[in-house]
């Protein structure tokens, strides 16, 4: 086992769009997104001991530990007597559809096999990613990246430059609400990648987030005045996209005092990989 500790960047994510293409036998839907990781995130830091226990310390822990995917992927590698001190620095708001808590289960994994030496794969990895949600893949992947299925079939796809402006309403919506919801739009035709790039896509699940959070619908027509502002997967955090930092930051000055808005870059690989390396 390493005895050295890690300080790693759990990178945010944005749905640059979703389709809702079908609803399956299980219950879960077929779909079709493009997923934008960002230089921007939570912090977790990382201490393995043989102390045999997972521990976790940090801000805003308001999930029950049993419950909270760091530690449940803690547990899925944990063999023995290894153990771990994880302290979680929180910045991605819960409920806001930028993929925080799997980004931290992602790292909890990619952390803990090099510290504790287990010599799993990246492929192994996703695969037990995919045991605590359907977004936890793709940040193991460690690449922006075309998805299909349920979210389960991955392209590694490189993006042009962007940056985003981010508005992060005050409302946390449950992803099972809106997948869940009579209204929601579910017979989306499938698309090629080069349709999305010629402008043929929308998140099908932000008329209906729109209508039920007022505070969604506001940052959305805040954002308009910018440029095209869309929901990212199921909300609550809505965004609009810049050629450069100025443009974002310049507009991001020109909202109304007291809103939560983050400027972020869009990048293709996770700096987690080079950090491990």
């Amino acid at each position: 086992m390493k005895t050295s500790s890690l300080t790693l960047l759990s990178p945010a994510k944005l749905n640059l769009f979703l389709h809702i293409t079908g609803r399956r036998p299980d219950g879960y839907h077929n779909l079709q997104t493009l997923f934008q990781l960002l230089d921007w995130g939570d912090t977790l830091h990382f201490s393995p001991n043989r102390s045999g226990a997972i521990t976790l310390a940090g801000s805003q822990l308001d999930i029950p530990e049993g419950d909270n995917l760091i530690v449940r992927a803690a547990r899925l590698l944990q063999r023995g007597t290894l153990g771990a001190r994880i302290t979680l620095h929180k910045r991605i708001p819960a409920g806001g559809g930028l993929g925080g808590g799997s980004s931290n289960a992602a790292t909890t994994l990619l952390a803990l096999n090099h510290l504790w030496q287990l010599g799993l794969d990246r492929g192994r990895l996703q695969r037990l990613g995919a045991q605590l949600g359907a977004d936890v893949p793709v940040f193991v992947g460690g690449h922006s990246a075309w998805a299909e299925g349920t979210g389960d079939l991955l392209t590694p796809v490189s993006l042009p430059p962007r940056w985003f402006l981010i508005l992060v309403p005050p409302c946390h919506i449950p992803t099972a609400e809106i997948f869940s919801h009579r209204q929601l739009t579910r017979d989306t035709s499938p698309i090629k990648i080069a349709a999305f790039f010629g402008g043929d896509s929308r998140n099908d699940c932000q008329a209906l987030v729109a209508r039920l959070y007022p505070e969604v619908d506001k940052a959305l027509r805040l954002l308009a005045a910018f440029g095209e502002a869309r929901l990212t997967g199921t909300g609550a955090c809505v965004f609009t996209s810049f050629d450069t930092r100025a443009q974002a930051a310049m507009a991001r000055r020109q909202l109304p005092p007291g809103l939560n808005a983050i400027v972020a870059r869009g990048i293709n690989e996770s700096p987690l990989y080079g950090a491990l390396a």
